[in-house]
């Protein structure tokens, strides 16, 4: 299988970002990743998806939508859609019918930023997911790096610092929506995580300061989603388009933190005795499943079963494990940066059924 980085869940000027599709192009080709999802704020832009190219390089532009009710006050149940090539914020009003319609429509329903606390500093108020009574959406948003910034900004100061200093930022999921996740997964179902930027390249003014807070070139080299795809990107944007999506709705694929060190490379696997797994995949447990993963570079790491931790190396770059006990398996990889230990990858499960 093929490895691509996709950095998604970003906004422009046709929504609340302040940046075109090209600067977000041009950001996306200074960052190296193959592939970003636009998703402004209740409205389809479809004019803008297809390849950009800068001398050799080149990224793929895809467009979705992040869909919400506009009506409701406080604002929430953001939905995040991709692939529907069509207009559906219409029934925004209503989850389930709008998961259904997406369905309907061939495209893909992931829930957006589960948990977005409040950061009454800013005048930002909670716009998490609170109907938790939907079915039959692909997943959710794991990992949100414009929602994690909220959680630490309880002043002034505070947004001041992380404004000049984003790096300082990103630690991981919030507790609290990995938590969900692995509740969700224990239910029985197939959830896949995405890592999502929600960029808006937005600017920051007190006082005589002013700066744009998390530039888009700097999101894409953070949080991403590296899927797996069938074969290589081939340059044709129905083909690859395609390729993408077919791998993002089967969990083919990880949650990267890519700015402390690149993720490229990561890999979890399941082998049985007749059949091989990767993420999103389902293998018997009946013969015994050795489950190994391979990562770039050192790091800790730790296996989970039903979202315990079961098995933690330390500082190594490969481990294995071999289960005879069905359960939802899954990798979390943890490495220092910037003197904290931070979340590093968060792979999607494989299904020990």
């Amino acid at each position: 299988m093929q490895e691509i980085v996709v950095n998604l869940h970003m906004h422009t000027r046709y929504s609340d970002g302040t940046g075109t599709h090209r600067d977000i192009a041009r950001a996306a080709l200074r960052a190296g990743v193959d592939a970003v999802i636009v998703t402004d704020h209740n409205v389809l832009v479809q004019d803008f998806e297809g390849y950009y190219r800068e001398k050799n390089r080149r990224v793929l532009m895809l467009i979705g939508e992040e869909i919400h009710d506009q009506d409701r006050d406080p604002q929430k149940n953001h939905l995040l859609v991709f692939g529907a090539n069509r207009e559906l914020a219409t029934f925004a009003d209503d989850p389930q019918v709008l998961i259904d319609r997406v369905r309907e429509a061939g495209g893909l329903a992931f829930i957006a930023h589960p948990d977005d606390p409040a950061a009454p500093a800013f005048h930002e108020t909670d716009i998490s997911w609170v109907d938790w009574s939907v079915r039959n959406y692909h997943g959710i948003e794991l990992w949100n790096a414009l929602s994690e910034l909220k959680t630490i900004v309880p002043t002034k100061l505070h947004g001041a610092f992380y404004a000049f200093f984003p790096q300082f930022v990103a630690r991981g999921p919030i507790p609290s929506t990995l938590a969900k996740w692995d509740e969700l997964l224990a239910e029985g179902g197939r959830v896949v995580a995405l890592g999502g930027s929600d960029a808006h390249a937005l600017r920051l003014s007190m006082g005589p300061l002013s700066r744009v807070i998390f530039p888009y070139e700097f999101h894409f080299r953070g949080v991403n989603t590296h899927l797996l795809t069938a074969e290589p990107l081939s340059g044709d944007v129905a083909t690859d388009r395609r390729l993408v999506y077919e791998a993002m709705a089967a969990g083919h694929g990880y949650v990267g933190y890519d700015l402390p060190a690149s993720t490229r490379g990561f890999r979890f696997t399941a082998q049985g005795r007749d059949v091989t797994a990767v993420m999103g995949d389902e293998i018997p447990a009946q013969g015994g499943v050795t489950l190994q993963a391979r990562l770039p570079g050192l790091a800790e790491i730790r296996l989970l079963q039903n979202g315990e931790v079961i098995k933690t190396w330390k500082n190594q770059t490969s481990c294995a494990h071999i289960t005879t006990e069905p359960g939802v398996y899954r990798i979390e990889a943890l490495r220092p940066f910037l003197g904290r230990k931070r979340g590093w990858i968060y792979s999607n499960p494989i299904y020990v059924r």
